[in-house]
């Protein structure tokens, strides 16, 4: 993955956004060569969804002929617009604070070994995944037991890499970037919507969250589509638009990020045909 963010950079695709005040986690810039191959990723997506569809011939595969439009809603709505559709009370995450190292964690996105040295039992935590996180258990492990590479043979692992939700005792836990036992907090809820206000004031009567995803625009707008257009069952709402998750720990260069680019659709169809319809959109 360093690789190939250095090439990004080097070439001009992506940029770490305020790089030169440090950077700030989760956010990137589109570079001169980024945002050309951004545009044609776009254009060639709503041409072959939107504008180039032809809605009086069924496409190979498909029940039947459609109609698709589009649709550009805003990143802030009425609040009772996240709180009806579930995100205001369910889109969360758990997370867990490190006292001795101030870092966070996603609770479910930790994973670890249990191993023993001399009747001492341990959970060795790692955020690395596949054999990547059996290498750093056992370096971690060699290095809290103070014991040499050659003597790894002493450790018992009595586990395989299993998630840090299993752990009823966090006491018994070493974070992933710590030194000491039980310097995790107990798990808490994170709301995953960022947060802002609306108006002069910043009251809880202007609250409002930036979107964390461009569907829940459509689905408001449905009647207003219906009502201004020709369009009829089954037809589909098609959306380009920026969304935000306030992710705990954003990894994975752009594919977990804070602020991020969706093309969605969301397709419109009688229940006695939304399996056909499922098949043939997968």
């Amino acid at each position: 993955m360093e690789t190939l963010v250095a090439l990004c950079k080097r070439r001009g695709f992506l940029f770490q956004s305020s790089e030169i005040y440090g950077g700030l986690n989760g956010f990137w810039d589109y570079g001169p060569l980024g945002v050309e191959l951004k545009r044609n990723i776009r254009e060639a997506w709503w041409w072959d969804n939107v504008l180039a569809h032809n809605e009086l011939v069924p496409p190979p595969g498909a029940p039947s002929s459609y109609q698709m439009v589009g649709l550009d809603s805003t990143i802030i709505m009425h609040p009772q617009v996240w709180k009806c559709s579930g995100h205001y009370d369910l889109f969360h995450d758990y997370m867990v604070d490190c006292r001795e190292t101030k870092k966070r964690y996603r609770y479910d996105q930790v994973q670890g070994r249990w191993v023993s040295y001399k009747e001492r039992r341990v959970f060795v935590a790692t955020e690395a995944v596949g054999d990547e996180a059996l290498a750093d258990t056992e370096h971690k492990a060699l290095k809290f037991f103070g014991l040499r590479p050659k003597e790894a043979h002493e450790l018992i692992w009595e586990s395989p890499l299993v998630s840090l939700t299993t752990v009823e005792d966090l006491s018994l836990v070493l974070a992933p970037d710590a030194k000491s036992l039980g310097t995790l907090t107990p798990p808490r809820e994170f709301n995953l919507m960022f947060k802002t206000y609306v108006g002069a004031l910043s009251g809880e009567e202007g609250a409002a969250y930036l979107r964390p995803e461009t569907a829940q625009g459509i689905f408001v707008n449905f009647k207003n589509v219906l009502d201004s257009t020709r369009v009829k069952i089954p037809f589909g709402i098609a959306q380009i638009g920026k969304s935000f998750r306030n992710e705990i720990t954003p990894r994975y260069f752009t594919f977990r990020s804070r602020e991020f680019e969706q093309m969605e659709i969301e397709f419109f169809c009688r229940p006695e045909t939304s399996r056909a319809w499922y098949e043939y959109w997968r």
